[in-house]
């Protein structure tokens, strides 16, 4: 009877998965010891792996899995790249005209089904299904950006640079660009890359987290719908040995990537060495400033949010608060406010954080809390203990909020980036000794201050080494039409994500100089008939 009720959860649970992307799974064989595989797309087909390698996508909210993703063949990979430098081609002549169509129908598709995007965005990764239709939306907004290409790709000219010399340059494609995806961000993350890379005239080979595959299929899958002809995006799953295969691949051209300071440094060395234009946005240390004339509700309310919110996984997240003076006498109500969040299933209704991703990443982030208390921070806020109540969850990669007081630099937990929902707390004396901490970071993704004091705001923002200041709001992630800006050590290579630097990134420059001294006889002298 036992294994009859597990069954049945087993097939809903395909069912569910597989309702609207049937043509991105294999057909579940419905049975306990059967999952879902997941397809390559190559060619404009979704074709079965012929790996014998495969990993689980499990479910961090109950511990199951819920499809295999393949460890693609290196001839599966090779096709990849070669039907993109074919389909390279025929895009890069589609007039921008007819690229930009694709782009304006795929906002359309995404927006027709935010609701089973985001259904699947929870089921595989784990994040509220306000915050997964947040993943979509931040990522929706650069397609609709993407849809101004046009202008965005436009060139210069100069007339008379010297005596009948005109100078003019445009703007093109690359060829084949990759991108290689993080696992917090299943949608937004891959429509950072794709649509404006192709938009450009490039084609594009996209490698999803092989954690979270199936958003970034799904929305394959509507790319298709779109108009993208057969060959401008291909996706490929895969590990290290796909991320190395794109770094080395002559017939790449370009490399996107977010993610972890380990693989970024490595993708970055690796593209580089063998000729490739990379952009690489890794990890992060953010703070925010807490001056004692800023609004203590709305500070707590922003740091709650911005701390806690989609558990902590987020390379914007406010990791660190620096309070100022007399401002650090609201850490403790902070933390009562912080011990109300609900811990549920990201599907469940009033859920404020769902599970880390796996098992492993709890593990990591209630290692690091500890070793800040064996350092000496005191633990204001524990959620290493906190479940969700439903029971049908028991088995999920839950952590409560937790917030850390008295953190001091040389803490293991403040050098390493947490990614989790916890919250370090330190105190100073002045702005000016918040500004010097927050600089002798090695990170410059984002930083924020909460202050009622324009001097205070204009001081901060112009000595601050961050590249996204945020004043008196929490996460400044720019809008796509301008770009995100993280500096120092959250990026390798000097073209930043989207916006104008975004098509910098995805083009190149062709300049002409032209000359025309006198015009050919025959031409006068129909001119002068002609008259």
């Amino acid at each position: 009877m036992g294994t009859k009720k597990k069954k049945g959860r087993k097939e809903m649970l395909c069912s569910r998965v597989s309702r609207r992307s049937s043509n991105i799974l294999l057909q579940c064989r419905y049975s306990s010891a059967s999952v879902p595989k997941v397809k390559n797309l190559i060619g404009g087909k979704f074709v079965d792996s012929t790996t014998d390698k495969w990993l689980e996508v499990r479910n961090p909210a109950v511990d199951e899995v819920i499809a295999h993703v393949p460890l693609s063949t290196p001839a599966e990979f090779e096709a990849a790249v070669k039907n993109s430098k074919e389909a390279f081609k025929t895009w890069r002549e589609v007039p921008i005209s007819k690229r930009v169509r694709v782009m304006f129908n795929f906002q359309s598709l995404i927006r027709d089904n935010m609701d089973s995007l985001a259904e699947i965005l929870t089921t595989e990764q784990g994040k509220t299904l306000e915050d997964a239709k947040g993943d979509i939306f931040r990522g929706l907004e650069v397609v609709e950006h993407s849809c101004s290409t046009a202008t965005l790709i436009m060139g210069e000219t100069c007339e008379n640079v010297a005596s009948n010399v005109d100078l003019y340059s445009f703007k093109q494609p690359l060829g084949v660009c990759a991108g290689i995806c993080p696992f917090n961000f299943p949608a937004m993350i891959p429509l950072w890359m794709f649509p404006l890379g192709t938009a450009c005239g490039n084609t594009f080979l996209l490698k999803p987290s092989e954690r979270v595959p199936l958003t970034a299929m799904r929305l394959a899958e509507l790319f298709i719908q779109a108009g993208a002809p057969p060959g401008v995006l291909n996706v490929v799953h895969g590990a290290r040995e796909t991320v190395t295969s794109i770094c080395q691949h002559p017939d790449i051209r370009a490399i996107s990537f977010v993610g972890s300071d380990q693989a970024g440094k490595y993708i970055f060395h690796e593209g580089t060495k063998n000729g490739k234009r990379v952009q690489s946005n890794m990890g992060a240390k953010n703070h925010a400033v807490v001056m004692p004339d800023a609004d203590k509700q709305t500070v707590i309310n922003s740091l709650v949010g911005a701390a806690f919110g989609a558990a902590g996984q987020r390379c914007m997240a406010t990791s660190t608060a620096v309070f100022v003076g007399e401002a650090e006498k609201w850490i403790d109500e902070l933390a009562k406010q912080a011990k109300t969040l609900r811990i549920d299933g990201g599907k469940e209704a009033g859920a404020h954080l769902g599970p880390l991703i796996s098992n492993e990443a709890r593990q990591r982030v209630t290692g690091l809390i500890q070793s800040g208390i064996d350092e000496g921070a005191r633990c204001v806020l524990d959620g290493r203990e906190a479940r969700p109540e439903n029971k049908k969850y028991q088995n999920g990669y839950f952590l409560g909020p937790t917030v850390l007081a008295g953190v001091k630099p040389h803490m293991k937990c403040y050098t390493e980036e947490i990614f989790g929902p916890v919250l370090l707390c330190v105190t100073v004396p002045t702005l000016d000794d918040a500004i010097e901490f927050i600089n002798k970071n090695p990170y410059g993704n984002g930083c924020a201050i909460f202050t009622g004091s324009g001097y205070h705001a204009r001081h901060f923002q112009h000595n601050i080494d961050v590249g996204q200041v945020g004043i008196n709001l929490p996460i400044p992630v720019p809008l796509p039409f301008f770009s995100f800006t993280g500096s120092r050590g959250s990026i390798a290579g000097d073209l930043n994500f989207y916006g104008k630097t975004g098509v910098q990134f995805y083009t190149q420059i062709k300049t002409i100089t032209s000359q025309w001294k006198d015009a050919p006889l025959g031409l006068v002298t129909s001119m002068t008939s002609t008259r």
